[in-house]
């Protein structure tokens, strides 16, 4: 079993990597964006690498192997890993007797910070080893950690362990000060005169989406949905999204694009994949719902290549008007829940 008080340890070691990975983005791009952040360094299976994520990939490799304790020996599933084969700590420990499953996405809104529009976001999530057994609902503590613009002086950092809440505070760059932060989601079940959007980042798709999206709130609003105001933000960060919801200015989100680009029949590489999400237990501990299209639970391995569809919900009341009208749109633009 693993203890409260050692779960307790190892958020705060991935709460110090993550902001580790922020101060290093910071030094390395040197107070500017320069456009070799924004060239591309390799593509993998899982998704295209920028340069960007090169200045702080290698820096998590050094901190993990310099500060995660040999007795919680962790196997590490993070994007760019996939061609070097399994990567433990502490460094030559077997698979076989790593106790836990670290899934990380050093960058989550690459093309956002890249191009500083936007912040982005370091996920982390850990769960109890179970080989290749081990999913989303195994883990145990994540982290959210926020990647700032190069003119941004206030940034956030949440994290939890199961059972035990959100945590989170803000820390001034300027200062180095830190206080707590208030996680407060949407608590009504109205959408007008706020923000709720469904995924659509990309041309061929955003039709399809937004007649989704229209006739989720017809069926569950009525026809005078379509003149209501229901705002619109494409944040491109799965964390980002998850961020907005957890601060209370997104009342519903959601990714179906597997569903989608399975629809048009097209690649799969371009969607959610599980890194993306591994802070879906944010969500959970601060009362939100995050669950699949169709109701189920929000599952999937822990890795970098396999599809995940997604909605989340501010609260089990906006959850339950929803989800029906939302799979009634999806059935009724692509024949399926």
């Amino acid at each position: 079993m693993n203890s409260n008080a050692t779960l307790e340890h190892l958020r705060n070691l991935l709460v110090s990597l993550g902001e580790h990975v922020r101060s290093t983005l910071i030094e390395q791009r040197g107070g500017f964006v320069s456009p070799r952040l924004a060239e591309v360094a390799t593509v993998t299976a899982s998704d295209t690498i920028y340069g960007i994520d090169a200045l702080v990939e290698p820096a998590i490799l050094k901190w993990l192997a310099e500060n995660w304790p040999s007795s919680e020996a962790v196997e590490l599933v993070m994007e760019g890993l996939e061609e070097h084969g399994p990567v433990a700590f502490p460094s030559g420990t077997a698979l076989a007797d790593t106790r836990w499953k670290l899934m990380i996405d050093p960058i989550d809104g690459t093309r956002m910070i890249m191009h500083d529009k936007r912040s982005a976001w370091m996920i982390g999530a850990l769960a109890p080893q179970r080989g290749a057994e081990t999913t989303l609902r195994d883990i145990a503590a994540a982290v959210l950690v926020e990647l700032p613009t190069t003119k941004q002086t206030l940034v956030d950092t949440l994290s939890a362990v199961r059972g035990q809440g959100v945590r989170a505070h803000r820390v001034n760059l300027a200062d180095k000060t830190r206080r707590p932060l208030k996680i407060e989601p949407y608590s009504g079940t109205e959408v007008a005169h706020g923000f709720s959007s469904l995924v659509k980042f990309f041309l061929g798709a955003k039709d399809r989406v937004a007649r989704i999206e229209q006739q989720t709130l017809v069926h569950a609003y009525g026809p005078e949905a379509i003149g209501a105001m229901v705002f619109d933000d494409q944040y491109l960060s799965t964390g980002g999204q998850f961020y907005e919801i957890l601060a209370g200015r997104d009342r519903w989100l959601g990714d179906i694009r597997p569903l989608i680009f399975a629809a048009e029949g097209w690649d799969q590489i371009l969607v959610c994949h599980p890194y993306d999400v591994g802070a879906a237990l944010l969500l959970e501990e601060a009362g939100c719902v995050i669950e699949k299209p169709d109701s189920s639970p929000l599952d999937a391995p822990l890795d970098t290549t396999s599809p995940v569809a997604w909605v989340a919900y501010a609260n089990p009341r906006l959850a339950d008007r929803l989800r029906g009208p939302l799979q009634k749109a999806i059935t009724g633009e692509l024949g399926q829940g």
